[in-house]
């Protein structure tokens, strides 16, 4: 692996760390900022005025900082292959925050997912010299993607429950695995000063679908069970990131027949943990929050009053 790939592993891996810190403490804020059930965009002008919102926001920004500079050295495939990590620095700090041990599965689950993310990385070896992609293949990808995500949302709206925070936890997935594909395009353009940056259009796709990504991420957290959207969200942005990395960017995978049985194991193995950690970190939270409400409810003592 070359010194650049390697550099954008530890970027890319450090902007997992930032997100796992951001993704909790937004977790919590959606939880806790209203009672009353609100749309996507009233949560988000609700969220605002909230200060842990505000460091979940620093937490994201340094995130998609971190991840524009692995994006600059590295391909998208590995960079978002990268980003399912998050859920092993969430792990210790959900066992911080819910003060309860990680239990021995979810080790398991964790050491399976970071074999698997190694093993992607290693013989996968995702690369591609393309930055930017044609207004034409942009074109296409607006007609697929917009109607379905559009979809997600009026789905959201209709249902209620699990089925609503997939729904929105595909959009936002979605949303971010956009943002990485267009991180390139921006970067590259701003090889050419800030002039040039200001004319690239990707530069305008990428800050709106950078705010989508956080408006229907909240959503997607207050919709329903955390154990719904967690593992969509966290599934959705490498699945749909790897799919436009190789029909906008043209990146492919270097393995040959023999490493391709490796490749798809360690494939469905990050799924399946990815999944299982997924599940284990949102129950963690809803338990925290039940404990919580309780706590709340429950009447003073005639000395407290």
């Amino acid at each position: 692996m070359a010194k650049a790939e390697i550099a954008a592993v530890l970027l890319a891996l450090a902007a997992a760390l930032a997100s796992a810190v951001g993704s909790v403490i937004r977790q919590r804020s959606a939880h806790e900022i209203v009672d009353k059930p609100v749309g996507a965009w009233e949560l988000f002008l609700l969220s605002v005025r909230d200060t842990r919102w505000w460091w979940g926001a620093a937490a994201a920004v340094a995130n998609y900082a971190l991840q524009a500079a692995a994006l600059s050295l590295g391909s998208v495939m590995l960079v978002t292959a990268l980003q399912v990590t998050v859920l092993l620095f969430a792990l210790p700090i959900n066992a911080r925050i819910t003060h309860q041990r990680a239990t021995a599965w979810e080790w398991f689950w964790a050491a399976s997912l970071a074999g698997a993310v190694a093993v992607i990385v290693m013989v996968g070896n995702p690369a591609s010299d393309q930055q930017r992609a044609p207004l034409e293949t942009w074109v296409v990808v607006a007609i697929v993607m917009g109607p379905a995500l559009v979809f997600c949302v009026l789905g959201a709206r209709i249902w209620s429950g699990a089925v609503a925070a997939v729904l929105l936890a595909v959009v936002a997935g979605s949303s971010l695995a956009l943002f990485a594909v267009l991180t390139k395009g921006v970067v590259e353009a701003a090889e050419g000063g800030l002039g040039a940056v200001l004319r690239a259009p990707e530069l305008y796709a990428w800050l709106a679908v950078a705010l989508a990504g956080m408006v229907f991420q909240q959503a997607s957290f207050r919709a329903g069970a955390l154990t719904a959207s967690l593992p969509t969200m966290t599934l959705a942005k490498p699945v749909v990131g790897w799919i436009l990395a190789i029909t906008v960017l043209s990146e492919e995978l270097r393995v040959d027949d023999e490493q391709l049985f490796v490749l798809v194991g360690a494939v469905i193995v990050m799924i399946v943990s990815t999944v299982a950690l997924a599940r284990g970190e949102a129950a963690g939270m809803e338990a925290l929050g039940r404990r919580r409400s309780k706590a709340t409810a429950q009447p003073l003592a005639p000395s407290e009053r």
